[in-house]
């Protein structure tokens, strides 16, 4: 890897007439995360250019914020994310659910961090700004990265926890939803996954029944998120691609940001999940879905 190399190779596809969108593919879906970042460096050291002003200027569309997703630091990347998703034209909620759902606290506690240096204020302060009431809570709980991340599972405290959860749902006319949130959003996963088991034997049913039964809307889905994480994190993400492509139209938003965010971490588990759940393989689902330029670099970030 030469980062001089891939910097003049970027330059050569963006410079005179035309841009050679294969060969900016080509070198960017080849190199990992911080290969991408040495090469931003150098190609300012030694072109004297931004390469992201330059990539922007040439591209257009969904292609381009793959490609400037693809060169902006992971966490960043979160951060920008979801800024669009509060500061945006309406609140995009799924956004919010997936990433505060599925990432750990360190990971959270570094998007805290970039986010108050990028923005002058606070993740929770725009979350509470910008949504309300019980979905609002269980956001700002994930937002504070505070979730033990032990694995030590205290039978006596599973027998209990479940036994609350089933007493704030399905037992009483009503919900109490703190309880739900406070349990889901910090114990552990091991102690969690146990958790689960206790109610189905208590209640009779699965916890993301009783969930679905309980409560609606954003709050609904932010609790799911949460329960889905915890017990498949690729099979969550699988879903997330599936409907994003799936029906009329596609939401490019997820479908970009879940190929983008994931393509280093567990995009072979993802594409694994997604076949054992739908059928399909999520290489035909994108090349059924997409068409050119944007199609080429998500299929590259699918790999397989």
């Amino acid at each position: 890897f030469s980062a001089e190399q891939e910097a003049q190779a970027l330059r050569k596809a963006m410079k005179g007439f035309g841009t050679d969108e294969d060969a900016i593919i080509e070198t960017l879906t080849k190199l990992n995360a911080s290969q991408r970042q040495q090469v931003l460096i150098t190609y300012k050291s030694t072109i004297g250019r931004d390469l992201i002003d330059d990539l922007k200027s040439e591209l257009s569309g969904n292609f381009e914020r793959v490609i400037v997703g693809l060169m902006t630091p992971i966490t960043m990347y979160d951060v920008h994310e979801l800024r669009r998703a509060l500061k945006g034209a309406g609140t995009d909620e799924g956004c919010l659910i997936e990433i505060l759902a599925s990432r750990n606290n360190t990971e959270i506690r570094h998007i805290n961090e970039n986010y108050k240096l990028q923005y002058g204020s606070t993740l929770e302060d725009d979350i509470v700004s910008d949504t309300s009431s019980m979905f609002r809570r269980v956001l700002v709980s994930l937002a504070t990265g505070n979730r033990d991340e032990g694995t030590f599972v205290d039978e006596a405290l599973a027998q209990q926890d479940a036994q609350c959860l089933y007493e704030a749902g399905e037992k009483r006319w009503g919900t109490d939803e703190v309880q739900f949130m406070s349990i889901l959003c910090t114990r552990n996963r091991c102690h969690l996954l146990r958790v689960f088991d206790v109610y189905r034997v208590i209640a009779n049913k699965d916890i993301t029944d009783s969930i679905k039964s309980e409560m609606s809307g954003d709050l609904e889905d932010a609790l799911l998120a949460v329960v889905k994480c915890l017990r498949n994190k690729p099979a969550y993400f699988a879903e997330r691609l599936y409907k994003s492509m799936k029906g009329l139209g596609t939401d490019d938003s997820t479908l970009i940001r879940v190929m983008v965010s994931r393509s280093e971490i567990d995009m072979l588990h993802i594409r694994r999940e997604f076949q054992a759940m739908y059928g399909k393989s999520l290489h035909s689902f994108i090349k059924g879905d997409c068409s050119g330029d944007y199609r080429k670099v998500l299929l590259r970030l699918c790999g397989g």
